[in-house]
């Protein structure tokens, strides 16, 4: 594996760009719990290594959350989610698969009776910031360990 280049000093305004999403989503999720899982998920979803082993990696800071991380990606399956937790993975999914079935209305409600409007425009925000991480990172050649 190998770096392209370093995005961040090519296209500094960009980096810059990016950050001011990220520090806006950041400060409006409380749920650091929350926000690692969907950050995980979206980028088992993408493929994206440097991502998913940051988050990873942030998520086990968090607490014992080994079992979390090790079964996010069949969380259908496993009982140790809470329906919190799951209508945002399923929400994470949808947006980023928008293309293949939009985000359905069975998602949209599971997810409200957790969240307002005004939290659910958050989380739509998170998961796209999330996206645009991974896809800038595939897109330089970003690896586990990478140094920018």
């Amino acid at each position: 594996m190998s770096l392209r280049f370093n995005y961040r000093e090519v296209n500094a305004p960009a980096f810059r760009a990016m950050m001011s999403l990220e520090q806006h989503t950041a400060g409006r999720g409380s749920d650091k719990l929350l926000t690692e899982l969907v950050k995980i998920r979206v980028s088992q979803l993408n493929g994206c290594a440097f991502c998913l082993d940051m988050h990873a990696k942030d998520l086990l800071k968090l607490g014992d959350y080994q079992d979390k991380l090790l079964l996010v990606t069949v969380w259908r399956e496993a009982p140790i989610f809470t329906d919190k937790e799951r209508a945002l993975l399923e929400l994470a999914e949808a947006v980023t698969h928008i293309s293949e079935a939009g985000v359905p209305h069975d998602v949209y409600e599971k997810v409200r009776e957790h969240f307002s409007e005004e939290e659910f425009v958050d989380w739509i925000m998170a998961i796209n910031t999330i996206n645009c991480w991974n896809r800038l990172a595939i897109s330089t050649g970003m690896y586990p360990g990478a140094t920018l």
